[in-house]
């Protein structure tokens, strides 16, 4: 316990430092024609729903300053977007400078709003397997309750795609202000299906149009989670040949496997420990993006990301395999639903994914992805961007 009021008094103490140099940077004037956006607490590129808002927010005014805030280099992004450097300085200048906010994680603690600013949150998942927030329960440490209050009591709007997000996010994510209906940013490529993205995306990452893709992509643990699986350091026990052959036999075609490290932890780390190597296997963990990646895959194997949703709401096939259940359940906390309310099938060993790869139907999973949709209220039609830059254009004017 010590050690915890320790750390709280430590981020207390460096919260109220970067509130001072906010304060500062509070003298300069709002730039209306600027907005600041920011994913991942600065371990994000240009990826997840700030990059599809940034992008259509240009396409509709190119004369607006689109600013990042970001540890990456600034190669990964287009060259309309003016990239700063994620430290504290540079923070509090640009956000307190700039008219709208659009971030998908957090804000430092410590932040500081002016008025006639606005701060639009987009969170980096909309339905979600994990519990999050007060649904954690005693494993809810104070510090992320003090730090999520605290971005909520600044935010705006948060984004949502569902009356579910409506119900859940007062617990889920400490905040009962305004939410805006529009659906997930980061799913409307996955909907779209642009051909000339996809080509662009296939040829970069070295597939051809003929390869089928299946990505592996498992969900961020860390905090104080102490599962068997730490995806950082431990090799998954998924057996990969197993499951292309498996793959090959009901589908044929040559198939690749795609493996994505959760962004938190690819700015650690260069790829994802595996076993088995050679050209069916693909490490694209520093990619920027994983909504483009998603869009061209045939099928998705994840554990509790909730990219699932994302993949499921643009009809993509979605295989869940988690190994560590129990584990993961007893250091995280319970999950939001029980296994009959999701429209996937949950495998804990290879057999079992064996079992339910070879059972999957198309037509059974899209009546279950559809009917899930319509009980939960589900909007996402592949124009949620559009919807977020008609409001953040209306801020502007």
């Amino acid at each position: 316990m010590s050690k915890e009021i320790d750390y709280i008094s430590q981020r207390k103490r460096l919260a109220k430092k970067l509130s001072r140099k906010f304060r500062i940077m509070g003298l300069f004037p709002i730039n209306k024609k600027k907005v600041v956006f920011s994913s991942f607490e600065g371990d994000g590129g240009f990826c997840c729903n700030p990059r599809y808002i940034a992008e259509e927010l240009h396409r509709q005014r190119p004369d607006i300053k689109i600013v990042w805030l970001t540890r990456k280099d600034a190669e990964e992004f287009p060259e309309y977007v003016s990239v700063k450097k994620y430290t504290d300085w540079s923070i509090a200048y640009h956000l307190a400078t700039a008219k709208v906010w659009v971030d998908n994680y957090r804000k430092p603690f410590g932040t500081i709003k002016r008025k006639k600013q606005i701060y639009i949150q987009t969170w980096h998942a909309s339905i979600g397997f994990k519990a999050v927030g007060l649904y954690r329960g005693e494993k809810f440490p104070e510090i992320a309750r003090i730090v999520s209050e605290a971005d909520s009591s600044l935010a705006d709007f948060f984004l949502s795609n569902s009356k579910y997000c409506n119900d859940v996010y007062p617990k889920k994510l400490l905040y009962r202000g305004s939410t805006l209906m529009t659906g997930s940013p980061r799913v409307d490529c996955m909907i779209n299906r642009d051909p000339v993205l996809m080509d662009n995306v296939r040829r970069r990452i070295g597939v051809n149009n003929e390869d089928k893709l299946i990505m592996f992509a498992p969900t961020f643990r860390g905090g104080n989670q102490k599962g068997k699986k730490e995806v950082i350091s431990e090799i998954p026990s998924i057996d990969f040949e197993r499951l292309l052959g498996n793959l090959q036999k009901k589908y044929g075609g040559n198939w690749k496997v795609l493996l994505r490290l959760h962004p938190q932890l690819s700015a650690k780390m260069e790829k994802m420990p595996i076993l088995q190597d050679g050209e069916r296997y693909i490490d694209v963990s520093q990619e920027p993006d994983i909504s483009e990646l998603l869009m061209c895959c045939d099928m998705v194997i994840t554990d509790y990301s909730s990219c699932a949703f994302d993949a499921a709401f643009a009809h993509i096939p979605v295989l869940l395999y988690a190994d560590d259940v129990q584990e993961y359940i007893e250091n995280r906390g319970k999950f939001m639903w029980k296994r009959n309310e999701l429209p996937f099938d949950i495998a804990e060993n290879n057999e079992e994914l064996e079992k339910n790869l070879q059972s999957f139907s198309l037509e059974s999973y899209l009546k279950d992805v559809n009917g899930f949709m319509k009980k939960h209220v589900v909007l996402e039609d592949g124009h949620a961007s559009e919807r977020v830059v008609e409001e953040i254009i209306s801020y502007l004017s």
